[in-house]
Order: structure tokens, then sequence, then C-alpha cells
């Protein structure tokens, strides 16, 4: 396994990997939610998601938080790019790079999008230029690795944007979505209603939905329950918390409301996903980030 690791003076840490199958992919604890690239390069990954199985396509770039879990199975090879917030904020740099709510920090479960062969030399450039600036030793070495990082982050936005049907929009209107999808991931818990988040962004409930109907097979409402959802099967799979604690957790006073709303959105009751999940986990075992 091919690794490389940059630390400031100020706590900034970049770090590269290159894996192979077998090799496992963990966090580095001393760097609080880093952010994640995983550029998947094999023909014939596949991985596990949240409960979910998935197959990757070669040159599949996956975008991660710290939070996320993720196993693979039949992995080739991959490239990971992992930064932490005091090497680059994509929240602080927002207008330079334009990935927040899209690619970090949004409802998406998992985003991803696969390079296009004509657009693959431009990442392979790019990988190798990272590769010789962590040789560096002077004093541009941190502005030089962050530039680099802009530039992939900003190639990265674009074919996620291609791909997922947002240039159907304009600059204006791809920013009220990806500040609907931040303002939805930060304020799921408390915040239920589209009418809320509508006024949060001083906009009609109508526009939201028109906009979202346009990149979209989800409605406004049905991405705020599923980011609900997808908390609640994170903490019965990863906690020990009561179903009576995960319901107030996540803004439902009431624990029949909470299983009410669970079943009807995975079919399944609360404590049942629990007990069958709880199997998986002890059973499960793959390369996980």
């Amino acid at each position: 396994m091919y690794e490389k690791t940059f630390r400031g003076i100020n706590n900034e840490f970049l770090q590269l990997q290159e894996i192979k199958n077998g090799n496992s992919i963990s966090f580095n604890q001393e760097h609080l939610s880093p952010l994640i690239f995983i550029w998947v390069k094999g023909e014939k990954s596949n991985i596990t998601f949240e409960g979910s199985k998935i197959g990757i396509v070669s040159n599949t770039i996956l975008c991660l938080n710290s939070f996320d879990k993720i196993q693979f199975t039949n992995l080739d090879n991959a490239r990971i790019i992992k930064f932490n917030r005091e090497f680059y904020c994509v929240l602080d740099h927002d207008k330079d790079v334009s990935c927040k709510g899209i690619l970090f920090y949004g409802t998406n479960q998992l985003p991803n999008f696969q390079i296009p062969q004509e657009e693959v030399d431009k990442f392979e450039t790019l990988w190798k230029m990272f590769e010789v600036e962590m040789q560096s030793k002077d004093k541009l070495q941190l502005e030089m690795l962050q530039t680099m990082l802009k530039r992939f982050i900003i190639l990265c936005t674009r074919m996620f944007k291609v791909q997922n049907q947002l240039i159907k929009l304009d600059t204006e209107e791809i920013d009220i979505v990806r500040e609907f999808n931040f303002l939805v991931e930060q304020n799921f818990k408390t915040v239920h209603s589209v009418k809320d988040y509508a006024s949060l962004l001083n906009k009609s409930p109508k526009t939201l939905s028109n906009l979202f109907s346009k990149v979209s097979e989800k409605t406004p409402l049905q991405i705020i329950h599923q980011r609900k959802c997808i908390e609640a099967k994170r903490f019965l799979r990863y906690t020990d918390k009561s179903i009576k604690e995960i319901a107030y957790e996540i803004g439902f006073e009431d624990i029949h409301a909470f299983s009410k709303f669970f079943k009807k959105m995975e079919h399944i009751s609360p404590s049942d996903f629990k007990n069958t999940t709880l199997g998986t986990i002890a059973t499960s075992s793959g390369t996980k980030a």
C-alpha cells in the first residue's frame, strides 16, 4: 500500500493512499471529521454502504464524510485523498469550489460519479502532481497542495453536476438546491417541513418543488424524510440506544409516530430492523472506511 501524508504546523492534514485488494481503509482519529475522495480504479469492485450492496465501475469517485461506513469486496485498486478542515475547508471556500450540498454536507447518501474516459488523463496528471509535491519540503508546499486539492474538487464538482442533471438549472437555481441539501443535512433533526426550509431560503415551497422536479425523482419532502431515515438506521445499526432514544434524537416525541414513519419508509419495524442488522454486522468482513 502506498501512503504519503502531509502535516502542517496548524494541524493541516492531507493524505494520499493507493490500496490494493485486501488493504484496509481507515480513519486517522487524530484528525477529526476528515473528508474523503475514493477513486476506484478496478473493473469489478463492489461496496456495501448503509446496508445496500452497490456495484462500482472503473474510474468511479466516491465522496465520503468521516461518519460514513463502507465495505469493499472484490476491490482491485483504489486511490484515496483524505483532508481535514484545517487543510482546506470546503464550507469556507464554497464560492471557489461550489461542492457544499452535493459532494459533501448534502443529503445524498453516497455522492459519486464516473470519470468519463476522455477526462481520465486530467485526474491521472493531477494525482502525479500530488505525489511529486508531497516530496517538497519548502515553505510553498502547503499552498501548492491546497491549490491542487482545490483543482481536484472543482473537477469533481463539474462532473457530478453533469451526471446528476444539475446542468439543467442555472447557477442561481443550482445554489438553491445545494443550500437546501446543506440545510437539511444540518437541521433535519429539528426542522421537518418543506415550508420551514423554504422560509430559511427566502423561497416558496412551490419554487423548491419545481426545481427538484427538474433534477430529481425525489420531492423536497421525500429528501427530508430520507435523511431522517438514514440517521435512524445508523443509530439502530451502530449504537445501543433504545428506540425511544433514537426517536427523540431525530425529532419524534412519540415512539409510535417514529415506528409508523420508519415502517412506512423501510417496510420493517425499527426493532425488527435492529435485530436483523445486528447479526449482519457481527458476521461482516471486508475493507472499511
